[in-house]
């Protein structure tokens, strides 16, 4: 049973001008791994027949619609009503993290906002989400790279030498050609490594998240950091128990301090 004391208690907001009622599902499986939803609303003008295929999914998934009627043409009037919201929980101190689904950019000062009152902010929308509010996340979420919860299999972990299963997984010259991605990947390595030259993976990790809130493995179809890295084959990898702890501990080197 998970502890709810112990996890990270989300507010999730959600602009359905600005999002997608078919991920959903997805969206809140993937924060829930998270922490603990205790708010889930949607803002928008449901009497919109644009919004007229959202009723079902906010039922099913227990979001509590929040009617905001377009008093201007052409005019989002739902953000302010979200921004509003969002300062009213925000004040509440009941929460310690928020995720805005959305995929516009006019959010991007709200996010900014609740970080100054330090409270994690996650932002889920579509890889096309303009770069100030992506950046403005502690977090974000393309929701390209989702699935919904019945579609998820527990596939082996890919490796290097193992063909990929998915067509959007990108090869190993791919993601070497990569040049943003590689170059994210060795400074990072390069900031922790030791004498030796290795570092330990789960410091990358946090630090490339740090620095580039939309960095995701699953953009380069792949399911984690680890088998990211070790399908670029630009790294040594090697897992090493540290004194009792039955957990190993991956570390990672880059091949090129070698050569």
């Amino acid at each position: 049973m998970k502890d709810l004391d112990a996890e990270k208690k989300i507010a999730v907001l959600i602009d359905a001008e600005n999002a997608q009622h078919s991920v959903l599902g997805a969206v809140l499986s993937e924060l829930s791994k998270h922490g603990h939803l205790i708010v889930k609303k949607a803002y928008g003008d449901w009497s919109s027949n644009h919004l007229k295929n959202w009723k079902q999914p906010l039922n099913e998934l227990a979001i509590n619609p929040v009617q905001q009627f377009s008093y201007t043409q052409g005019k989002n009037s739902s953000d302010a009503a979200m921004i509003i919201d969002a300062m009213d929980l925000l004040y509440s101190g009941n929460f310690d993290a928020f995720a805005l689904v959305s995929s516009d950019s006019d959010f991007t000062k709200l996010a900014s906002r609740l970080k100054e009152a330090q409270i994690y902010v996650f932002g889920v929308g579509e890889k096309k989400t303009p770069i100030a509010f992506r950046n403005a996340c502690d977090d974000f979420i393309s929701t390209e790279v989702l699935k919904a919860p019945e579609e998820e299999k527990p596939d082996p972990l890919p490796s290097a030498s193992s063909t990929p299963s998915k067509g959007d997984r990108k090869s190993k010259n791919e993601l070497r050609g990569d040049t943003r991605l590689v170059n994210i990947l060795r400074n990072t390595v390069s900031e922790y490594e030791d004498d030796d030259g290795w570092a330990q993976l789960a410091s990358c990790g946090h630090l490339i998240k740090k620095q580039y809130p939309d960095f995701d493995p699953r953009n380069y179809g792949y399911r984690t950091l680890s088998s990211l890295i070790e399908a670029t084959d630009l790294f040594d990898m090697e897992r090493r128990q540290m004194d009792s702890d039955a957990v190993q501990v991956v570390f990672v080197r880059d091949k090129k301090r070698n050569s």
